[in-house]
Parts: structure tokens; sequence; C-alpha cells
């Protein structure tokens, strides 16, 4: 149940998740605490772009940093996320078998019709 009071806290957190950038820098971040330029080799990103966008992913709550020396480390703030994603993830992969089963439904439906022909 969605609690009206909360909508907007709610909504900044989809928006959030709704870049397959930042995605991509949770999914690095489930594997445990990592440093920026960790996070750009293993996404293939530039350093200030995975600045940024971990940036917004802690202004949302998601993740959290912690200093040592010159290096930032940063790491999943709210597993509750991951729980989130999974049923995402679960979620698209239904969608997909439901399709698929759809489309060979109907390509058998219509090679049927066509040798009724």
């Amino acid at each position: 149940m969605i609690d009206v009071e909360l909508i907007p806290q709610v909504a900044e957190r989809f928006k959030a998740l709704a870049d397959a950038g930042r995605l991509s820098l949770l999914a690095a971040l489930q594997r445990g605490e990592r440093s920026v330029g960790e996070l750009a080799r293993t996404t293939g990103r530039s350093q200030p772009n995975v600045s940024q966008q971990l940036a917004s992913l802690a202004r949302a709550g998601l993740v959290s940093a912690r200093r040592e020396g010159t290096k930032t480390y940063y790491r999943i703030a709210d597993a509750t996320i991951l729980r989130i994603c999974d049923a995402v993830c679960e979620s698209v992969v239904a969608r997909a078998r439901e399709l698929h089963r759809e489309a060979t439904l109907l390509t058998a439906r219509r090679r049927r019709l066509a040798g009724a022909r």
C-alpha cells in the first residue's frame, strides 16, 4: 500500500532507480563496498559520471559513503532497495515468459490456419 503522505519520498527513490547507469552501480555494489574508481572500471563509465550518479543515489538515501584518505567508498545504505529490484527483475522475467508463450501460441495458430487453406 502506498502511504499518500510518503508519495514525494517514494517518487524520489523511484526516480533514482529510473536510470540504467544508477542501476548498474547498485548491481556492482551488491557485491560490497567499492571506490568510485572501482565502480567506474566495473561499469565502464567515467569517474565524473559515476560520482554524479552516486550523488543522486545518496540523495535518495540508497547509498552511503565513507572517506579513506583520498578515496571515497560507497555501499548500499538500504538493503530494501535490493528486494525491490529483485521483485522487478522477477516481474520482467515473468512478463517475458508470458509474451513468449503468447507468441508461441499465436505462431501455432497461424500455422494451423495456413495448413487448413
